[in-house]
């Protein structure tokens, strides 16, 4: 019956009370919830400070007495304990729970090393020893494995701050308990119906009739003194009203559970090899309970690190992956960053992730699996589908500070025109708890009502682990179809998307370009380092990937296997792993990143390593000097290409050849501080190699003038530049149509520092209002600008000043004779606090719309602040260059290691450095070496050659010395530990080059399954439509399409024809190509 008196409130707040865990325990329902306790008759403990197997442990552990209340540290350790559990035989057929809470993480193991579950503090407290307690359940041993960290890591003051190294953490309850799950029923029938009464508008009855069901419940069991009787009759009540249903025309939410664990971020990767197991264990247990709950899981990294670290839990894994209810998602090895990494490393990410999930569960995952990263390329879409994807999931836009992203079902096209189905579900979290104030939330911010009639429910305690509780899960079922609220029911990411595709996909909208998150926009340049060596590493995986390519085509059958393809696997999954959207955008911890860097520089050593195995196979490099040596020039670009190269003086008898071939010739001397050697131009055939015999030419030598103002004045075939008395560049013009690029009055090349202070996400942010507050960086001038290299093939000049309190930089400016463009070197020792340093160009152009590299293509984007949806967009991520263009002129510049920019208005900006205090207080303290150019240009970039000029700034010439002279018709040996292989040896060659400067070759490798095929993946990058012919002088068969996993695409069967040693190919707009070609055996 209803209460007597109609006062909603008091009447909720009863409610509440009679199951509150912290007020009136002592006589309501909640205190009943484990009526019978007892301590543990033993505990004791070892320390064995770091991170060890369960084996391991036994083997050395030196267990000592412990008890609750003991504190446990500091931060980052491991502590172990045995406990011993005897259940009193008056327990017999009850539920027993063993009870362990501490303000840190533990998993409990079983005496013989199988690990059981998760005891994650405050979220997950108790383990059920057993439903129905037997006697062989009375005597049992257990381990516990603590680890001296929170869910979140160990931040001090707050979750982002660095880390408190010297926390300890309490013991605050260990010992078994009777649980009552008659009385846990009833508590969480009391939850739902309070949680109906609270959030339901008041505008209709059902929130008042859950109000006084829940009410008289409690009259009930009262009245009855808490009997099971009240019990009962209680239970009857709440559950006729959870048996009145809805109408056919309810929302229906897909509720699936999920654990979002970041592969790295407040605590180490170890650490998070442990939180799979102990997240992935709990769900395990769950599953055997509730058969219904779904549970999507995705990383092909952490099921590696379960496998591999955790056999009996895999096998459990697997076991429920078959059943259906653990479901695999993402289909990539990391979640990596949505922005940051290259094109081919994003194609790799699928490639591996996929492979990983076929042969371990036989199945590829069906959708894209991103929830936390912090923006999306406008290429993702097209990659998605050669990766077989045509679905993605993410909850991130919902964290836009200034716009509300209108969709959550939509189609989102990327740059090439392809459309893949997406959905954001609406209560804007993967980390739900299944609440009733979560399904009315969710069906309150539905941003297509009317246009779809389902949406996803994603629960579960993330970003550090956890998972679903059994708690949720009794939510869930109570809500199953409750009238009054959305229809709630167990499923599958598989089942939400089929219901959209088959029902909705024609009401759906379109979202075109890419998916820009307008916050974290900071993590394009926090933790310069990372992106540093990230960059490094593409660049060398792919360089090695061609050259052991190229030696497998080349070699006899029975060598093939020498093709370094297990090794190669290890590195990239090393540098894909550091791709995560905590490490590579710089948001971690200072021990994430220490431990990246040193994955990168394993990835550059193991891959130099394969290098110099492949050139020594390929061209014979020598173990010694001897007159005979000659330098061999690699090109890995898909065009000729002229450069300025540096031979060591130590070559002498190349030097000395080359002294007396360059007799009339520009030719230049280079001082031991820049490395000594000579410096000649080269021009090399495209993706191959040259021989450094005649010298080029060039058209004219670089002149420069020093002025009384302290001014310097250069000049190369292409460019006029002033470089002033502070390194600014005052004037450039472009010598072909003589047009001035710096802006009247203004100067470029010019040092801003401002100040950095966000909301909260200090890594993460940099907010609008830090444009308010930039000025000059250069404090004072150190040393003043003076030429430091000069000659006819390039000048240089050098100053040293000090930027911002306490930083300093000394910068090369260099102008040559074979580029078009100013080179910038930078070497900056950085040392300030909340402060952004970015580089400043204002041109001479007008544009609405600025250009930026993405992967594979490049995207537009506003240069004006019209719209909320414009001004937004003022901290952008770009790659290798971006371009600001007129009719016919423009001004790009380009970089080496360099990801966040702005154009605003006519000023362009890179930018540099930032010196956040959390996560990590040392973030790019330090030394840094910057390189970036200014280049302009008539007609459009793509005419201009600037994605060409920005590659090669990127991928050096490789210089190697042969001991073999070639000769026209010579045969060229190259030995390995097999035999002896004929390779004949010209002095150039080009391994293959494409007809058109719109296409680029971005990979060339071995296919993942075939010995005797080689993957060649080119991408159109101007933005139009072309018909090109690919060569290649390697013994290929034929050739055909594939998608990016290398299936075979069917329908290119009879339409790719290899002939001679040519394939033709057609283009559309950023299209990505891969071609499969059959080497000759």
């Amino acid at each position: 019956m209803a209460s007597l008196t109609k006062h909603f409130t008091t009447t909720l707040e009863r409610v509440e009370i009679f199951i509150s865990p912290r007020y009136f325990t002592e006589v309501n329902l909640y205190g009943r919830l484990y009526p019978c306790k007892t301590n543990l008759p033993t505990l004791t403990h070892f320390d064995s400070n770091g991170r060890i197997p369960f084996k391991e442990a036994m083997e050395i552990g030196n267990f000592t007495p412990t008890k609750v209340g003991a504190s446990f540290g500091p931060t980052w350790t491991t502590h172990w304990f045995k406990v011993r559990v005897d259940i009193p035989e008056s327990w017999l057929g009850k539920e027993v729970h063993l009870r362990w809470c501490t303000e840190c993480e533990s998993m409990l193991w079983t005496s013989d090393g199988i690990p059981l579950q998760g005891l994650s503090g405050t979220e997950r407290q108790s383990f059920i020893i057993s439903s129905n307690a037997t006697l062989e359940d009375l005597r049992q041993t257990f381990y516990i494995e603590m680890a001296c960290n929170t869910l979140f890591g160990s931040g001090s003051p707050n979750m982002i701050s660095p880390p408190d190294r010297k926390r300890y953490f309490t013991l605050d309850l260990a010992d078994i308990a009777c649980f009552d799950r008659q009385v846990y029923e009833l508590i969480m029938d009391f939850e739902v119906l309070y949680g109906i009464a609270k959030h339901l508008p008041r505008s209709t009855s059902r929130p008042f009739d859950a109000l006084y069901v829940a009410n008289e419940m409690i009259n009930i069991i009262q009245k009855g003194d808490f009997s099971r009787e009240s019990y009962v009759s209680a239970k009857e009540l709440g559950t006729k009203f959870f048996s009145q249903h809805n109408g056919e025309s309810q929302h229906k939410i897909i509720a699936i559970g999920n654990c979002h664990i970041d592969c790295a971020w407040l605590w180490p990767y170890e650490e998070t090899v442990r939180k799979c197991a102990r997240s992935w264990s709990s769900a395990v247990q769950l599953m055997e309970r509730y058969p219904n709950f779904r549970f999507a899981c995705s990383q092909a990294q952490q099921f590696m690190w379960v496998k591999e670290n955790y056999p009996a839990l895999y096998e459990k894994v697997k076991y429920f992956v078959a059943k259906g209810q653990f479901i695999p998602v993402g289909g990539t090895w990391v979640e990596m960053d949505g922005n940051l990494p290259g094109g081919e490393s994003f194609i790799r990410q699928f490639l591996y992730g996929q492979r990983f999930f076929q042969q371990e569960f036989c199945k590829r995952c069906k959708e894209f699996w991103l929830p936390d990263t912090f923006g999306y390329s406008a290429q993702i879409p097209q990659i998605m589908k050669l990766c077989g994807m045509e679905r993605f999931l993410s909850i991130k836009m919902s964290w836009n500070l200034v716009n509300e992203f209108p969709h959550d079902n939509f189609f989102w096209e990327g740059i090439d025109g392809t459309n893949v189905l997406v959905h954001f579900p609406p209560n804007k979290t993967y980390t739900s708890t299944a609440t009733v104030q979560e399904i009315v939330s969710a069906i309150d911010k539905l941003a297509d009502k009317g246009r779809v009639s389902c949406s996803m429910l994603l629960y579960g305690k993330g970003d550090g682990g956890g998972g679903p509780t059994g708690d949720m899960l009794e939510r869930i079922k109570r809500l199953h179809n409750v009238d009054g609220l959305a229809k709630v029911q167990h499923g599958t990411p598989d089942q939400f998307f089929s219901i959209v595709e088959e029902k909705h996909v024609n009401q759906l909208c379109k979202w075109s370009g890419e998916l820009y998150l307008e916050l974290h926009n900071g993590s394009y340049t926090t933790q310069a380092k990372m992106k540093f060596l990230n960059r490094q590493c593409e660049i060398l995986l792919r360089d090695t990937e061609l050259l052991h390519s190229v030696l497998l085509a080349a070699c006899r059958d029975e060598d093939k296997k020498a093709y370094p393809e297990l090794e190669l696997e290890r590195l990239w999954k090393i540098m894909l792993l550091n791709q995560f959207h905590d490490v590579l955008p710089g948001t971690s911890i200072e021990d994430v990143h220490k431990e990246a860097s040193f994955y990168y520089k394993e990835v550059i050593k193991g891959a130099a390593g394969l290098m110099d195995t492949a050139v020594r196979r390929l061209f014979g490099v020598p173990e010694g000097r001897g007159e005979e040596e000659e330098l061999v020039l690699v090109n890995v670009l898909s065009w000729q290409r002229t450069e300025l190269i540096r031979v060591p003086w130590y070559k002498d008898e190349i030097s000395r050849r080359m002294w007396i071939e360059g007799v009339g010739k520009a030719m230049q001397n280079v001082s031991n501080e820049a490395g000594g050697g000579t410096l000649v131009p080269v021009v090399v055939v495209p993706m191959g190699y040259q021989l450094l015999r005649g010298l080029s030419a060039v058209k004219a030598p670089v002149h420069f003038e020093q002025r009384k103002d302290g001014s310097f004045f250069l000049k190369n075939q292409f460019l006029e530049a002033i470089i002033n008395s502070e390194g600014c560049v005052s004037s450039l013009i472009l010598s072909e149509c003589q047009k001035e690029a710096i802006s009247s009055g203004c100067v470029g090349n010019k040092y801003v520092i401002y100040d950095d202070i966000p909301l909260f996400w200090d890594a993460w942010d940099v907010m609008h209002y830090h444009l308010e507050t930039g000025r000059n960086a250069i404090k004072e001038i150190i040393e003043p600008l003076k030429i430091s290299e000069q000659g006819p093939l390039r000048v240089s000049l050098t100053f040293r000043v000090k930027i911002g309190m306490n930083s300093e930089m000394k910068q090369k400016i260099s102008i040559d004779a074979v580029h078009p463009y100013i080179l910038f070197e930078s070497t900056i020792n950085w040392e300030e606090s909340h402060k952004f340093l970015k580089v400043e160009f204002p041109v001479n152009v007008v544009s609405p719309q600025a250009t930026y590299e993405i992967q594979f293509g490049n995207l537009q984007r506003p240069t004006h602040g019209n719209t909320s949806w414009d001004w937004a967009k003022y901290e952008v991520c770009g790659h290798k260059w971006v371009d600001l263009s007129e009719y016919d002129w423009g001004v790009s510049i380009l970089n080496k290691s360099k990801y966040g920019h702005s154009v605003r208005g006519n000023k362009m900006y890179l930018s540099l450095l930032r010196s956040p205090k959390s996560p990590d207080a040392k973030a790019d303290m330090g030394k840094h070496i910057i390189t970036y150019a200014m280049m302009p240009h008539s007609k459009t970039f793509q005419q201009a050659g600037v994605i060409q000029l920005a590659y090669q700034l990127n991928y050096p010439l490789h210089i190697f010395p042969t001991s073999h002279l070639a000769k026209p018709g010579a045969s060229h040996y190259v030995t390995n530990a097999h035999r002896v292989l004929p390779l004949e040896m010209h002095e150039s060659l080009s391994w293959f080059q494409v007809s058109d400067p719109a296409i680029v070759i971005e990979t060339v490798k071995k296919a993942e399954d075939r010995d005797d095929c080689l993957v060649v993946r080119m991408y159109e990058s101007f933005g139009g439509r072309v018909h090109v012919v690919l060569r290649s002088c390697l013994p290929i068969q034929k050739a055909v399409l594939c998608n990016a996993l290398e299936d075979v695409v069917e329908s290119s069967l009879q339409k790719v024809k290899w002939k001679g040693n040519n394939l033709e190919l057609s283009f559309n707009p950023y299209q990505i190509i891969s071609v499969l070609l059959y080497v000759e055996v």
